[in-house]
């Protein structure tokens, strides 16, 4: 028996099963704190609105808890808001874009439609903490 290629064999098993680390949606706890420092400046540390920068913002800050429509959170609706494709068109936004979530290793996220979309996971993140605050 040929230890050392046994050896050597596990070796890159090893490797390779540290590779391939299971990528699967983040938690919401992981997108509070990007929602914290992103986020509640304007909408509040709720996500009622209200943030420390809210007074005077014309159009005001949404409320982010009222999101889910007939008990459906609109997932591609919210995230083409936060990278900004949905906003692009309208006047007088004044949320930014978030480059930094818009960045890294991709996640497959459920849009609503069965299919798993690949999805940065900074901001596949944010969206499980939205999805995780939604009222009614």
């Amino acid at each position: 028996m040929n230890y050392t290629g046994l050896v050597g064999g596990l070796m890159a098993l090893g490797v390779l099963a540290a590779c391939m680390e299971a990528k699967s949606m983040p938690e919401a706890g992981e997108g509070r704190q990007l929602y914290l420092q992103n986020c509640a400046g304007c909408h509040g540390p709720a996500g009622k609105g209200d943030g420390k920068f809210a007074k005077g913002m014309s159009p005001a800050p949404s409320g982010l808890t009222q999101l889910a429509m007939g008990g459906t959170f609109p997932r591609v609706r919210v995230l083409s808001t936060i990278d900004g494709y949905h906003r692009a068109q309208l006047p007088s936004q004044q949320m930014p874009e978030f480059g930094a979530l818009l960045t890294g290793d991709t996640v497959p996220v459920d849009t609503g439609d069965g299919v798993m979309t690949p999805v940065p996971r900074p901001l596949a993140a944010l969206l499980s903490y939205l999805e995780s605050i939604q009222e009614g």
